[in-house]
């Protein structure tokens, strides 16, 4: 009887510890919401109750879900998902695992709080705007697990005509990061893996463009990691018409194959995944990844190595680790960039701490100043913000290409020896260098307004300076030195190899000529940083409408705007500077 009771004890006991089992959820559902705010109640109450932790990214157009938490907090959460029609036919990828250990690695991936937010995409597809959207209903056909190994084991089982076992119909393409492909990607002897080899996802359209060859006229099989990603990729192919219509995606991705084919199947390595399990393999726990420096096999991106450029996780061993992320990625390699200013070596450099010895290095921000203005005036001008941002960022500031007259009152007797030379990014179309050191006519505070010339002789001067004394990861623009960034933000996919950044700062900017045409409001999705006066009046130089309107040009999902009550200034005192370091904060 006692026996009998043991035994039940232990079996509640187990009951209990299953209960408390930590798991993660991942699913997304592409389809139209016709309450937003609805939907972020909803997720609120239902993650905040059930203590979920982890990233809600919803839209017009669906929502995308990577949370944690207990399973049956976690199971509770599906449940009352799928008592909404709109939810229909998801896919919910349920999987249990270790409660996160690593707290670098969980706060990497938002597993220490509850981010819900409204964004324009649910998966950022392009870092500019493309001319046309792909329709997400015009995706590639959606092939089971099964269905997927099925269509890979006929390939390998049958020869070409030539008796060769190489299948020139059939690719497999590879909608992830570099660093993803890195440590697990399938592999089949007689079929090709297209791998883009790119450092995020919006940079595929791109590489799509430039290969579509590769492409065309072939049976396309695209697999990411849960799915969401080949949705938009494929339909963006097959938006291409004629010759890429047998486009196919992995549903559920990698994950559910994996399930499927415990041992792997076709796919060798490990699945790269967004949260604190960092990766998941098969049964077989083959390696694939090797170490950045020494070549040895390493898979492990628990160490959270980063190349020293560009920020992109590398795989670097624990006998070959150092102290401050002094590396360089292979594609920076690739792309000539391991040759850097000491000022951007880490080892040069004072860096904040972050605890257990981690160091970050500083950003770089290439500063533009405004009209009638120089480097060495804007320098001064805003060396309250490089001192208040110096444990952050190394502001780097230079003269805009054209020079302009000097000007004065006509009653005015002309100064006597050299004066500073002032410069510009935009000019008025009766604009010509000056053979004269004095002009006499007053200074028109709207000028601005008719300087439309002159952009693409500053855009080739920009490719210079990033080429001789880049990279930089931003670019902070002031007065027409922020139009003049608006612009190069507008034609950031075209110049994508020639000026790289990650984000832009505009302060009291207004919209430069060459993006009043064709373009649409949220149109330019590059991170963006506003800062103009709020007040009618206060800022003498730029109508704070003009600083608003150019403002509306950017993707709202990824641009803050700082309203002050001062002038033509960029403010330093707080909360202004504070939201300022926020922002810049995200990219470090």
């Amino acid at each position: 009887m006692g026996r009998t009771s043991s035994c039940g004890y232990d079996g509640e006991k187990q009951k209990i510890e299953d209960k408390e089992q930590y798991g993660v959820l991942l699913y997304y559902k592409y389809t139209s919401v016709p309450d937003v705010d609805e939907l972020v109640s909803f997720y609120e109450s239902s993650c905040n109750s059930l203590g979920l932790l982890g990233r809600v990214r919803l839209s017009t157009h669906g929502v995308n879900v990577t949370v944690g938490g207990k399973l049956t907090a976690l199971e509770e959460h599906i449940a009352a998902a799928k008592s909404n029609c709109l939810f229909q036919g998801t896919d919910f990828k349920l999987a249990s695992c270790h409660h996160p250990l690593n707290d670098k690695v969980s706060q990497e991936c938002g597993f220490t709080s509850l981010s819900i937010r409204v964004v324009e995409e649910l998966v950022t597809f392009s870092t500019c705007p493309l001319l046309k959207s792909p329709d997400i209903s015009n995706a590639g056909k959606h092939l089971s697990a099964t269905e997927f190994h099925s269509v890979l084991q006929s390939a390998k089982e049958q020869p070409d005509e030539s008796g060769k076992a190489e299948n020139k119909e059939l690719v497999l393409l590879d909608a992830r990061n570099l660093y993803e492909t890195r440590i697990g990607k399938f592999e089949l002897e007689n079929v090709e893996t297209l791998d883009p080899e790119i450092r995020q996802y919006s940079d595929l359209p791109t590489w799509i463009d430039q290969n579509a060859e590769k492409l065309k006229g072939k049976n396309v099989l695209m697999y990411c990691t849960g799915g969401i990603r080949c949705e938009m990729a494929s339909a963006y192919i097959r938006s291409k018409g004629a010759g890429f219509e047998n486009t196919f995606q992995l549903y559920g991705g990698i994950q559910r194959y994996l399930e499927q084919f415990p041992s792997g199947g076709f796919f060798k390595g490990k699945n790269f995944v967004f949260d604190h399990r960092i990766s998941v393999g098969s049964s077989k726990e083959d390696v694939v990844g090797c170490c950045l420096l020494c070549n040895n096999t390493f898979d492990d991106y628990s160490p959270r190595c980063r190349c020293r450029l560009c920020r992109m996780l590398v795989l670097v061993c624990n006998q070959c680790q150092v102290k401050g992320d002094d590396y360089v990625c292979e594609l920076c390699h690739k792309h000539g960039k391991e040759q850097v200013p000491s000022s951007l070596d880490p080892s040069n450099q004072p860096c904040e701490s972050k605890g257990d010895d981690d160091t970050r290095r500083k950003l770089r921000i290439l500063c533009l100043h405004g009209f009638r203005q120089n480097a060495s005036g804007f320098k001064g001008r805003t060396g309250s913000l490089a001192k208040k941002l110096k444990n952050i960022a190394e502001l780097v500031f230079i003269d805009a290409p054209h020079e302009l007259q000097f000007i004065y009152q006509t009653a005015t007797t002309p100064p006597l020896g050299a004066c500073n030379k002032k410069f510009a990014w935009l000019v008025s179309p009766d604009f010509d260098k000056p053979s004269e050191t004095v002009a006499q006519c007053q200074f028109d505070p709207l000028q601005y307004q008719s300087q439309t010339e002159g952009f693409d002789k500053s855009l080739t001067y920009l490719k210079t300076v990033f080429a001789e004394k880049g990279p930089f990861d931003g670019i902070l623009g002031f007065s027409q030195g922020a139009a003049m960034a608006a612009a190069v933000c507008g034609k950031q996919e075209q110049l994508l190899g020639e000026i790289d950044f990650r984000f832009c700062v505009l302060c009291s900017g207004f919209t430069p000529w060459p993006l009043l045409e064709k373009r649409e409001q949220g149109s330019i999705k590059c991170p963006s940083l506003h800062i103009f006066g709020s007040q009618p009046g206060k800022d003498r130089q730029i109508v704070t409408q003009a600083s608003s309107d150019l403002a509306g040009l950017f993707d709202q999902g990824c641009a803050t705007v700082i309203e002050h009550d001062f002038g033509h200034i960029i403010p330093t005192k707080s909360p202004f500077i504070d939201e300022i370091k926020a922002f810049l904060n995200q990219f470090v």
